[in-house]
């Protein structure tokens, strides 16, 4: 096996001494490279103790923890707008962009339901017409959609087969509202300031009443208009005397089930589509870069102590010394969760609900203070 050097106490980073090539032409990542390098491994017990890593060890560390850094910050990102995100372009970045929350999403799910509650919806909605013959009630509207050449049924919305309206065995509601005419003006003094013919405008609720008593008499004195619709198999009542033609809507079955799938490639359909890349190093605050320099020593201690790992122990001139692998991985890895923790715990405090909650609370700790403010009285 080859002298492998190890960490000599300096290094010189260039482009193509990191795993993946990331961040390797950012001005901002080189420069911080070697002062990286050169903090793990005095964190390490450099130049007290020899760190069995080198210089391209700490670069891929410091890459990794750049990344995971991103990483998290954009998932945060994801969870917080991916409404906003479903169904955009994935072609342009969204780094660095500026999400504005929007309901055009919750708008698309809500057409769904207007759809079913016959309230507006993204499902066409087409008239038919029914051939009604003489002494025959049952229909079957299937085999009407198929003489009509529509391929994977209908769905009938609503079938127009009512009695004529109560309206048109109304009179004049002006005029007394059926009741006949009311001359009122002579009883308050006014006969000789007025036409021969006057009229009493009734109530609203006279109206109604009066319309829903016409409906009840045909409703149950006579053979109500109604129909039974099961499976697409419409049965009228009472039995047509004569031929004619029943108006109904229905929507096609095969636009309904369009509606599951977008064909419209190119658009974003799951988080993994959500067009976020690596962050650049450069525009990475103080504090940002802080926590990455932290777990970039995490990560370095972590291999360090599966290089160590190999020998538990070593000899020396009349000893023998044992290694610290166990410290060093249990620190890393208490070191990694603590620090992912506190970075998914800022984030969700800067999340936007969490943020309108503290605005919200402010103001009324404002409104609060400002009420033990004396008020004084203007005297003019």
């Amino acid at each position: 096996m080859a002298n492998i050097s190890i960490w000599n106490g300096s290094s010189s980073f260039v482009a193509g001494q990191t795993p993946f090539g990331f961040y390797d032409t950012d001005s901002a990542f080189a420069g911080d490279a070697d002062k990286v390098a050169k903090f793990c491994a005095t964190r390490l017990g450099f130049p007290l103790m020899d760190v069995e890593l080198q210089s391209g060890s700490l670069y891929a560390c410091f890459e990794e923890a750049v990344t995971v850094y991103g990483n998290e910050v954009f998932q945060y990102k994801i969870r917080e707008n991916y409404l906003s995100f479903e169904g955009a372009p994935t072609g342009s970045t969204a780094n660095n962009q500026l999400v504005e929350p929007n309901i055009n999403r919750f708008v698309q799910i809500a057409k769904n339901y207007g759809t079913e509650a016959l309230v507006g919806g993204n499902v066409t909605k087409h008239s038919g017409s029914l051939d009604l013959t003489g002494s025959v009630q049952s229909y079957d509207l299937d085999l009407w959609a198929t003489q009509n050449s529509i391929e994977g049924g209908i769905e009938v919305r609503r079938i127009f087969y009512e009695a004529p309206p109560a309206i048109t065995r109304y009179f004049d509601p002006y005029a007394g509202t059926g009741t006949g005419v009311n001359s009122l003006m002579d009883q308050f003094g006014f006969g000789g300031m007025s036409p021969g013919v006057n009229f009493m405008l009734m109530p609203t609720s006279h109206d109604i009443l009066k319309t829903q008593a016409i409906e009840f008499n045909d409703q149950i004195r006579k053979s109500t208009f109604t129909f039974e619709l099961v499976n697409n198999k419409l049965k009228v009542f009472p039995v047509p005397q004569k031929d004619g033609k029943l108006i109904f809507e229905y929507m096609k079955l095969a636009d309904k089930s369009a509606l599951n799938f977008d064909n419209n490639t190119g658009n974003i359909t799951t988080v993994s589509e959500v067009p976020y890349s690596n962050p650049q190093y450069g525009q990475i605050n103080s504090v940002g870069r802080q926590w990455i320099f932290q777990f970039s020593l995490a990560l370095a201690k972590e291999m360090l102590g599966y290089v160590r790992g190999k020998y538990a122990t070593v000899p020396v001139p009349g000893a023998e010394a044992t290694l610290n692998q166990a410290d060093l991985l249990t620190d890393a890895r208490a070191e990694k969760t603590e620090l992912l923790t506190n970075l998914r715990s800022m984030l969700l405090e800067a999340s936007r609900g969490a943020q309108m909650e503290a605005q919200a609370q402010e103001s009324d700790f404002l409104r609060a203070t400002l009420a033990q403010v004396p008020m004084t009285i203007h005297v003019g």
